[in-house]
């Protein structure tokens, strides 16, 4: 299987909501947009954050929290894991393992402020899905 870097297999379409926002509205973009998380930004569109479903599920719903009066920088994840878009897919790998997280923000030159899209652990199972040479396993096997 050929190494990848995570610019060639990241999500290049960055859905973002600002912090003052409400969960309420970070829950409707996902749900809008059909996406699993935002990237949270502050007035300046500076990346501070990302909130995922998973956070408004754990910090909102399982609290009995009313979605339009919470705000999105009080559930966030902050400050973003970030990788580097020229890292290999194994490094981002390894990234969010050590982190415990989904979703990291993919930057230009470790550059928080210059994000260019966003890697999930849906796009590594595209990924492996797409590179996976059964072949190779099962000669492996033998």
């Amino acid at each position: 299987m050929a190494t990848k870097s995570i610019g060639e297999i990241m999500t290049e379409k960055l859905e973002k909501i600002i912090a003052t926002a409400s969960a309420q509205e970070a829950a409707k973009k996902m749900r809008d947009k059909n996406v699993s998380s935002l990237i949270v930004t502050d007035t300046n569109d500076k990346p501070i954050g990302i909130i995922t479903e998973r956070n408004l599920v754990r910090r909102v719903v399982a609290n009995h929290a009313n979605s339009s009066a919470v705000k999105v920088q009080d559930v966030m994840f902050s400050p973003p894991v970030s990788i580097d878009a020229n890292s290999p897919v194994e490094s981002a790998a390894d990234v969010m393992i050590q982190n415990k997280v989904r979703h990291l923000l993919v930057v230009d030159n470790n550059d928080i402020s210059r994000p260019l899209g966003i890697i999930t652990t849906t796009d590594f199972a595209s990924y492996l899905k797409d590179n996976l040479n059964m072949d190779d396993i099962n000669a492996k096997n033998l």
